[in-house]
């Protein structure tokens, strides 16, 4: 499974085999990808600790700060702050089962507290450090959580007091790293106090130990629940998509509060061995990230395309990326612009993917496939995916469907267990022998997936369907658009019509003749049906906390006015 560079990953590599079966097709690319393993999987003690037990020196973590400040985490060093962490814990009560909140920013603590937790068997919630009490409040609510490990930094501890006092039960412990509170323990300090050495508790692969709130655009985010064998389907992901080299660097930007955290440098890429770069900063700012690949050699990349197009802007000619050798993109719409201004600086074409918290990739432009700019690859070998109309039938190429997932519920490794505590929400997207996404695509006579949108943000306008993201990808490529949203807005005739919400870039101003301009670039460049009849530029763009666009804020506004 593992290119054979050293002795401990061919040791690793012998061992993984009892996990997963690959199958190649003629033209090398992966046909099948199958996942095999014993009753009582713990990434914890089978991925982290069994590195450790082979090559302990290997680097695994190496974290940087925005004053520089350097930290380089090796498996061992993992493994054994894991062991004392797990030990800490137990000590203060948590057990296995309970939920346990995560806010941590991209501080390196975050990688070692999450493996003590998946070793005592407990439930992680990786939350941003963005949320509000409220937001705070609504999941403690929600999962029961009963301890809480968070940064210093900024306001989250008053938050999360806040949000204590008006919770509908006491939470036992809170944690604190890089400082502390009253009232707080102090996780550095306290940390020290416990054995790097630790007995192997009992966890089965099919308990849940993992927890994502799903930003979604209408009501309350929902409580997606994964079990432990999500952490190996996510091997797919770090070697087939990300392409990661053991003995290089890997660098996903995300905030560990959210999934794609998990997809780019928790689990898969930890058990491939490369060693995974944090980059602790506050405010994307392309200079500096530019200058991080360049200082350390980022090897693989992956972000949303929105920073690839903030890269670009800046001007790749001031960096030397030479030592990127792979880069994916997922989140949003590519447009073709970006992909052949990356190309044509670096070389290297931007490999897109999707998926979402309930899930690892699903669809993917994977090693060995040419990527089509704009499409988001194929079905990856690890699911059996298809898109339905509304009668569950597959649809013929070209036609617009649901994306949905063939599988056993609670039997496909990878996809998640359910919406906690929430039957009657698992029911809805679990039904008929496959987990609907709610996405929609269309599919290309080559099998190559095109995203439309959300069920709920496909536009019916004089009876076409428009997704946002085909008009969203166009706009975008316009200089005078910084960031846009698509929605459907009401017409007397039409029924909807396009609209397009636009924040400006610098040096532009609102103008009639700005908004007959992007009207008319949205003409040359997509099917005509599509272009924007109705322009509002705006300061800023409704968003949720995780930094998705809120649609659903922009057409409640616009239906409820004409209303009136």
């Amino acid at each position: 499974m593992y290119r054979k560079e050293t002795d401990a990953i061919m040791d690793v590599e012998s061992y993984h085999l009892n996990f997963v079966t690959e199958e190649y097709g003629e033209d090398g690319i992966l046909k099948k990808f199958g996942i095999k393993y014993p009753d009582n999987f713990n990434f914890g003690y089978d991925i982290i600790d069994k590195f450790a037990e082979l090559e302990p020196d290997r680097r695994a973590l190496w974290w940087v700060d925005l004053e520089g400040n350097e930290k380089l985490l090796t498996f061992g060093d993992l493994s054994r702050l894991s062991n004392k962490a797990a030990n800490m814990f137990t000590d203060m009560g948590i057990k296995k089962g309970d939920c346990v909140m995560l806010v941590l920013k991209r501080h390196y603590q975050f990688w070692y507290a999450l493996y003590a937790l998946i070793k005592i068997g407990a439930i992680a919630i990786p939350a941003t450090h963005l949320l509000t009490p409220k937001d705070f409040t609504y999941r403690f609510n929600a999962a029961n959580v009963k301890a809480v490990i968070a940064t210093h930094a900024g306001k989250v501890g008053q938050y999360i007091e806040e949000a204590e006092k008006l919770a509908d039960h006491d939470i036992d412990c809170n944690f604190m790293v890089n400082g502390c509170r009253d009232g707080w323990i102090d996780f550095d300090e306290e940390i020290e106090k416990y054995p790097d050495t630790m007995e192997r508790i009992d966890t089965k692969a099919d308990e849940l130990f993992l927890m994502y709130f799903t930003s979604g655009t209408t009501g309350y985010p929902k409580m997606a629940v994964h079990d432990h064998t999500i952490a190996l389907a996510q091997i797919q992901t770090a070697k087939h998509w990300h392409k990661v080299d053991p003995n290089g660097i890997h660098l996903t930007i995300s905030d560990t509060g959210w999934a794609k955290a998990a997809w780019g440098k928790i689990y898969g890429q930890i058990a491939m061995g490369t060693c995974n770069f944090v980059y602790d900063f506050d405010k994307f700012i392309p200079d500096n990230m530019l200058r991080i690949i360049e200082k350390y050699k980022i090897t693989t990349l992956c972000a949303p395309p929105t920073m690839f197009r903030f890269f670009i802007a800046e001007g790749l000619e001031k960096y030397d990326l030479s030592s990127l050798k792979y880069c994916n993109i997922a989140g949003e719409a590519l447009s073709a612009e970006v992909f052949n201004k990356w190309y044509e600086y670096t070389g290297l074409k931007l490999m897109e993917g999707f998926g979402q918290s309930e899930s690892t990739c699903l669809i993917g432009n994977i090693i060995g496939m040419e990527p089509k700019p704009g499409s988001m690859g194929k079905p990856t070998p690890l699911y059996e995916v298809d898109l339905v109309d509304s009668e569950g039938n597959s649809v013929p190429p070209g036609v617009v469907g649901e994306i949905v997932v063939k599988g056993e519920y609670c039997k496909t490794p990878g996809l998640f267990r359910g919406y906690y505590k929430s039957k009657e929400l698992t029911d809805k997207v679990w039904y008929d022998g496959y987990y609907h996404t709610g996405d929609t695509a269309k599919r290309d006579e080559d099998g190559y997936y095109w995203y439309v949108g959300r069920n709920d943000d496909v536009i019916k306008s004089s009876g076409y369907r428009i997704g946002p993201f085909e008009v969203e990808s166009v706009l975008v490529t316009h200089p005078a658009v910084l960031e846009c949203a698509v929605t459907g807005a009401p017409h007397p005739i039409r029924g909807e019509v396009v609209k397009a919400t636009i924040v400006l870039a610098k040096g532009y101003e609102p103008s009639e003749e700005l908004k007959v301009e992007i009207q008319n670039h949205v003409k040359r460049n997509t099917a005509p049906y599509k272009y924007p009849r109705v322009v509002e530029f705006v300061d800023e763009l409704p968003k949720t906390v995780s930094g998705k666009i809120r649609r659903t804020e922009i057409r409640k506004h616009d239906f409820d006015g004409a209303k009136k």
